[in-house]
């Protein structure tokens, strides 16, 4: 847990080294007390503004990491758009080929239904015809029996 503060605790640890080095400055110090507050008030207007600088830097480095952030999903969100994209137009081209086929079917499917009903009917036409004939035969051979006989 501590890894995970490094930052924050470094900061502290700068911050408390820098006060314990301003109270031993002072206490070492052959300054007058007057001297040693200027001292002590230039250095903490120094720090003041040391620290104004490095937020100041943070915030920058902060926003620019926004920006990068927001160019690489902008970047992540345009590929993903183009993907999409080419897979509805491959889905569009595969369901086309699937209704042309299932026309090219359905055609062929119908024409051959029509050549067998064709045929049908040429069958039933040829039967008739037989059995027309064997009638007539028939009543031919009836008549000549009967006839003749």
């Amino acid at each position: 847990m501590a890894d995970n503060d490094s930052g924050a605790s470094g900061f502290g640890w700068f911050l408390a080294g820098l006060g314990l080095g301003a109270l031993v400055g002072v206490l070492y110090a052959p300054k007058s007390g007057k001297e040693t507050r200027e001292d002590l008030v230039s250095g903490a207007l120094d720090a003041k503004e040391r620290a104004a600088v490095l937020a100041q830097r943070g915030a920058e480095a902060a926003s620019q990491y926004v920006d990068q952030g927001k160019q690489v999903v902008g970047q992540y969100v345009d590929q993903s758009k183009q993907a999409v994209g080419q897979y509805v137009e491959q889905g569009k081209q595969v369901a086309g080929e699937y209704v042309d086929k299932g026309r090219e079917y359905y055609d062929k499917g119908r024409s051959q239904w029509t050549e067998y009903v064709e045929k049908g009917k040429s069958l039933v036409n040829e039967q008739q015809e037989k059995v027309a004939a064997a009638v007539e035969a028939g009543k031919d051979a009836y008549v000549n029996t009967t006839t003749h006989g």
